[in-house]
């Protein structure tokens, strides 16, 4: 039978006496430790192992714990790793300091054995039921992402990250659009708000909708403009033109013919030359069927 994985816990302090007496009761809880001294270091040490737990000492010479923190979840991949803060430091100021840099918990010296591996067990628990409900996330195909309130990608399901994709430079980190990012602030300023259509560098239009969020995650769809994505079905289905395609799709919203001109801009005779082109390739002898026939193959779309 293979051996179950083990925790792996990451301790950053600079005080072996603390090193020495973390790394022999997690050990004995059945975990394994990795040790870094210094702030640096463990940033280094991330980018080959990612831990499932880190314990990060606040002040330490150098870069301190609360620096640190921050250059940690600033990689994406430790997004969603619980950092427990220690030190000897209780002053509220402190506590809100570590919570702001993203820590989820703080524990004074002399620390209690018993009290820190309840501790880091509470905190596994937590992000791998987090963990769990993004992957069930990405099974279903859903265009899902979290933003902080800066708008950086904090995770995102496989394809709303392919989609996020298109907004921003090759290699550069996953964040909203300038605009995206403003748009975001007035939702979280009016705790909701209508969706944001923007355009992607190829060219296509997608909508984002606030979904909500707690904290510092707020969660976020991608999704393509209802309209677009319509046109670009009925053209590819249907085997009609771009123009044809339009006008099928005010169509089969209800629209009359001077309102479909009116929307695009032709004449009602140019509008009744495209139903006619639009009849004849359906197969159908009215408005009525071409209408019925377009809303059944757009009837999934958001």
């Amino acid at each position: 039978m293979a051996e179950a994985q083990r925790d792996i816990i990451l301790v950053v302090d600079d005080s072996p006496e603390t090193l020495s007496f973390l790394t022999e009761a997690i050990e004995r809880s059945g975990a394994t430790v990795l040790v870094a001294v210094a702030g640096d270091l463990a940033l280094a040490l991330v980018d080959e192992i990612t831990p499932d737990v880190i314990l990060l000492d606040a002040v330490m010479p150098g870069m301190d714990g609360f620096e640190t923190c921050r250059r940690l979840k600033a990689k994406g991949h430790l997004a969603h790793v619980p950092v427990i803060f220690m030190t000897g430091l209780s002053e509220t100021e402190h506590i809100v300091k570590g919570l702001e840099a993203g820590g989820v918990d703080y524990v004074t010296k002399p620390i209690a054995p018993d009290e820190i591996l309840a501790r880091i067990r509470v905190h596994l628990a937590g992000a791998r039921a987090a963990q769990s409900a993004r992957a069930a996330l990405d099974t279903t195909g859903r265009t899902l992402f979290a933003v902080d309130r800066d708008g950086t990608v904090l995770w995102g399901t496989p394809q709303a990250a392919r989609l996020l994709g298109g907004f921003t430079e090759p290699g550069a980190p996953a964040s909203l659009p300038p605009q995206g990012a403003a748009w975001l602030r007035a939702c979280l300023a009016s705790a909701g708000g209508p969706a944001l259509t923007l355009v992607d560098r190829a060219g296509t239009a997608f909508t984002f909708s606030f979904i909500g969020g707690t904290g510092d995650e707020i969660l976020l769809r991608l999704s393509r403009d209802s309209t677009e994505a319509g046109l670009e079905r009925l053209r590819l289905r249907l085997r009609v033109t771009g123009r044809e395609a339009e006008v099928l799709l005010w169509l089969s919203r209800g629209k009359s013919s001077r309102d479909i001109g009116e929307i695009l801009g032709l004449s009602p005779r140019t509008v009744t030359k495209h139903l006619e082109g639009i009849y004849e390739k359906l197969g159908v002898e009215n408005r009525t069927a071409a209408s019925v026939i377009a809303a059944r193959h757009l009837q999934d779309l958001d």
